[in-house]
């Protein structure tokens, strides 16, 4: 997989709170979402990188620029009027067309991940999919009170997961379905129908960390989440233990040096003190 498409839209679901600038483009951590969502892909290992968007274009583009400050490679797709994620993903596969035929990796842009797309990869590959669509559990966005037969509560459950799954805005998409994308609409309800009825549509799920912002509370629940986040791999013996030794080589004007291995004893006690999943990390 050697491309991936972000689709950064009108941004306009958190106006008018946020109505200076596109929703990709909202501080989590003192950074952009959008940067956020770069990064990830670059760590797994995307570079090339299209991002179609409309709403505060410049914006983005004087952020990112052509994407060589973050190691990838940007251009830009600007939308004259909204195209949907259809057609927005038709526009970019068409641009793309002329250097590859291989299967594309289309997210939205209003999403953070810490997924590992070598799986969803593989398990493209395997199902031989025209589409494969990440999905996640779905979260109830209130507490749940439970009760028995007598009406007596017995416990409260703040927001727990549900047992259904929802699309996580994550394709991967084989270009041969461009003449089934609309010119202008939603693929969700144009072309993923067609293809599910003919068994071409698979979902890959996930319990890998993931959240989105379609209004603005979500924006206050992922800042918390995401400093709960930092927190619990800041303390974490086995991740400070690496940072601090790459911390201290910076600070001794080291340019790279890799870190020294901690001794058995120092990683025994770090796991029994600690355990910190890289896919999946619960925020309580």
């Amino acid at each position: 997989m050697k491309h991936a498409v972000i689709l950064a839209g009108s941004g306009d679901k958190v106006r008018p709170v946020q109505d200076d600038k596109p929703t990709s483009m909202i501080s989590v951590m003192g950074r952009p979402l959008l940067a956020c969502l770069i990064q990830w892909l670059s760590a797994n290992g995307i570079r090339n990188i299209t991002i179609t968007c409309s709403h505060r274009y410049e914006m983005i583009r004087e952020y990112f620029g052509d994407g060589q400050a973050m190691g990838v490679n940007i251009n830009y797709l600007l939308e004259d009027e909204p195209l949907g994620s259809g057609g927005a993903v038709k526009n970019a596969l068409r641009f793309l067309a002329p250097a590859s035929d291989e299967p594309v990796l289309v997210v939205n842009a209003d999403s953070i991940t810490n997924l590992n797309l070598g799986d969803v990869f593989a398990y493209h590959d395997l199902r031989k999919a025209k589409v494969t669509m990440v999905s996640v559990p779905m979260v109830s966005p209130y507490g749940v009170v439970d009760f028995n037969e007598k009406g007596q509560v017995t416990a409260f459950r703040e927001k727990p997961e549900l047992p259904y799954w929802v699309n996580a805005g994550i394709y991967v998409i084989d270009p041969s379905i461009y003449e089934l994308l609309p010119d202008r609409g939603s693929q969700e309800q144009v072309t993923f129908p067609l293809l599910a009825e003919k068994g071409q549509l698979h979902a890959f799920k996930s319990q890998a960390f993931w959240r989105s912002i379609n209004n603005v509370r979500d924006i206050s629940e992922l800042r918390a989440d995401m400093e709960k986040l930092f927190l619990s791999l800041f303390f974490s013996p086995v991740v400070s233990y690496a940072a601090n030794n790459a911390l201290r080589q910076s600070n001794q004007g080291l340019s790279y040096v890799k870190a020294a291995e901690p001794s058995t004893a120092e990683v025994i006690e770090a796991e029994e003190a600690s355990f910190v999943s890289v896919n999946r990390i619960s925020i309580v």
